[in-house]
């Protein structure tokens, strides 16, 4: 049986808009207007608004597979891409590209082919919950979802709604597996739709945080900072930074926002030290008085260990996310 428009629609989540065209369905996580704002400001952000980073398909079924066809184009730095399919937050099957490759240390810097991918994935007996998670490297134009005939198919939405913000490391750069990104664990477990808005390489961005989106998110995470290191003077930095939570405090009055500091990266020497820490001071300061927002400092999520960077310096692992994510949901649990 394969899944209609409108049933489509119905099981996914983070997404801001669905299209249809020819029978292909696109997924946009930013709206028109944020959108055009990057198509006029920047080629290279605007490539990656098309990114399905947070896309993902959940619902409840009691069919025995899965079949998934889709077209991967490129939209990102990276043409590394995986679809992870997870029965009972299990890990399954992925669809990806680079499951016949022996990967290098830095995978970051291989080739990938993309084009069109289709998959059966078994799921087994009984009901269960199954989610698709969408790469967040790549833009997806799905052509085919279907299940076996005469099954039922049950959207599951989450209570609450995440709404983050961020550079690269908030995008995914650079895990293997969508599933395994920091903002998507604590999303999952904060029980909450994530609606991501990161940009690979963006810095505090205040005429991003200008525009309302049509949502009333629960939380609201930033983290920025990295690529602003050594770009700005300090005041203007803070200015910047300031004007960008008032903006959101001011959408979103009934959030709670959290300001994710920087983690740590390798190329931090002796002699950059102060200047990189002070990124984390300079955004304390700029954040202060402001009542819904609170302070998580990114050098408590990361171990300062290369081992955890898939570049070796700068963008985490998936070993890396999963330290990245347990340390953020301690975190938060302490302040929600």
């Amino acid at each position: 049986m394969k899944l209609n428009f409108e049933k489509i629609k119905e099981i996914t989540l983070g997404a801001v808009r669905i299209n249809e065209e020819n029978g292909v369905i696109s997924f946009g996580r930013f709206n028109e207007e944020e959108e055009e704002l990057y198509r006029v400001t920047s080629e290279n952000f605007y490539k990656k608004t098309f990114s399905a980073s947070g896309v993902k398909f959940l619902f409840k079924t009691n069919s025995k597979k899965i079949y998934i066809d889709l077209e991967i184009e490129l939209s990102t730095t990276r043409n590394y891409f995986a679809v992870d399919v997870c029965v009972n937050n299990e890990l399954i099957s992925s669809i990806d590209n680079y499951w016949d490759v022996e990967l290098e240390r830095d995978y970051t810097k291989m080739d990938f082919p993309l084009g069109e991918y289709k998959k059966e994935i078994s799921l087994g007996d009984g009901e269960k919950e199954v989610c698709v998670y969408f790469p967040w490297s790549a833009k997806v134009m799905l052509k085919e979802i279907s299940v076996d005939d005469d099954c039922y198919i049950i959207p599951v939405k989450p209570q609450k709604i995440l709404l983050a913000y961020g550079d690269s490391i908030t995008h995914g750069y650079d895990s293997l597996h969508p599933s395994n990104k920091y903002i998507t664990k604590l999303a999952e477990f904060l029980d909450a739709e994530e609606i991501n808005k990161a940009i690979g390489g963006e810095k505090f961005f205040p005429p991003l945080s200008e525009i309302k989106n049509d949502i009333k998110p629960d939380y609201v995470t930033v983290a920025y900072g990295s690529n602003d290191w050594g770009y700005e003077n300090r005041e203007e930095f803070v200015n910047k930074v300031r004007k960008f939570f008032l903006n959101i405090s001011a959408n979103y009055p009934d959030a709670k926002i959290f300001a994710i500091t920087p983690i740590w990266r390798a190329d931090i020497t002796d002699e950059n030290y102060d200047s990189f820490r002070n990124i984390e001071k300079d955004i304390i300061k700029a954040v202060e008085n402001i009542k819904n927002v609170s302070i998580i400092s990114g050098f408590d999520l990361v171990p300062e260990n290369e081992d955890y960077y898939a570049d070796t310096f700068l963008h985490p692992n998936d070993e890396g996310f999963k330290y990245y994510a347990e340390n953020i949901i301690k975190k938060i649990k302490t302040l929600i």
